[in-house]
């Protein structure tokens, strides 16, 4: 019978949960080892026994948030209406950057000076990526995407979302509901891609 393991999921699962809220208290500067591991009730050995290192902890957390992110895009049901389905993805971005604001920042916008470009988190975002495509792709599928590719409107779409949740998360007023204005935003966005190109856009 082998050994069995001094540190365990249940270990991991709690020391990230430490760590994401040091991070949401102080930024990843407020990220000590020892202090999230003496929350937890462990040793230092377990962080690194179970993440490798430090930098380890961070990338694991920013695996977390494209975890969040294609769980939730997982859980919108698929409607006849490709267009408000979207609007509906975007609202789960929202939710990370809200709810989540230590993975959002980590994850998404990398704020972590020095953080090597762990596999595990590149692979973590391409694979939310990929389930963001396929709800893009039924615009295409339903004729709503004009001239442009599914990449493309991926792309803008994904744009659109950051520069709303840094507005957001800045601080910037705004004269009504938060989410009103993502969702009046997402919908121009989303309407505009079957909008006739203007003249000189087109990359000749």
């Amino acid at each position: 019978m082998g050994r069995p393991r001094e540190h365990d999921e249940r270990t991991a699962a709690a020391l990230l949960d430490a760590a994401e809220r040091a991070v949401e208290a102080g930024g990843a500067d407020a990220l000590a080892v020892r202090g999230i591991a003496t929350e937890v009730g462990t040793t230092t050995r377990a962080v690194y026994s179970l993440f490798g290192s430090k930098d380890g902890l961070i990338a694991t957390l920013g695996v977390r948030a494209f975890d969040f992110l294609r769980a939730g895009l997982d859980a919108l049901p698929a409607t006849d209406d490709p267009a408000a389905d979207l609007v509906e993805v975007g609202l789960v971005f929202r939710r990370l950057a809200t709810e989540r604001p230590a993975l959002y920042s980590i994850g998404v916008q990398r704020d972590v000076p020095g953080l090597p470009p762990w596999q595990p988190v590149c692979d973590a975002a391409d694979a939310a990526f990929a389930v963001l495509m396929q709800r893009v792709a039924r615009l295409g599928d339903a004729g709503l995407l004009g001239e442009s590719t599914v990449v493309e409107a991926t792309l803008q779409f994904h744009a659109l979302c950051e520069g709303l949740a840094t507005l957001e998360r800045r601080g910037v007023r705004i004269p009504f509901d938060a989410e009103r204005n993502w969702r009046a935003a997402m919908a121009s966005l989303i309407a505009g891609f079957t909008a006739r190109q203007p003249t000189g856009i087109s990359g000749a």
